[in-house]
């Protein structure tokens, strides 16, 4: 991983290789927002919440990935991801959904914000996802 901070901003590359989300996830910050994300991905796994459960669509082939927004927060008391992603394909067509994981192919580039001063935690809930509930306070 190659990055670089100016102020709250943080410029990520992510190389070949590199996994999703675990790559971001290594950077120990538990309140940041993923504001852009471009480059090329393979053996993606997307999903889908059908209201239980997500329901997981590999992409058997290398793809572009031409957008990627989420936020990182903690969930007892660890850091998690939460991402959705656009990927296009080579007849350019294209396909979204939550990112449950990806190996970087050739290079991605993300932009993160940290939020100092916010504190970024998530919560089970009765529908089964990890509902964001984000506070003031102590910055992760």
């Amino acid at each position: 991983m190659i990055k670089a901070e100016s102020g709250t901003n943080l410029m990520v590359r992510l190389k070949d290789g590199e996994r999703l989300p675990d790559a971001l996830l290594e950077l120990d910050n538990r309140a940041a927002a993923i504001v852009a994300g471009i480059g090329m991905l393979r053996d993606v796994v997307m999903g889908y919440w059908d209201g239980q459960r997500y329901v997981e669509e590999p992409v058997d082939v290398p793809v572009e990935l031409l957008s990627c927004q989420g936020n990182i927060a903690e969930l007892d008391g660890k850091a998690v991801l939460h991402a959705h992603v656009v990927v296009g394909h080579k007849d350019m067509s294209t396909m979204g959904g939550h990112l449950i994981r990806a190996t970087v192919q050739n290079t991605a580039e993300l932009v993160l914000v940290a939020l100092p001063g916010v504190r970024m935690e998530r919560k089970l809930e009765a529908t089964g996802l990890p509902g964001l509930y984000p506070t003031q306070g102590p910055g992760m």
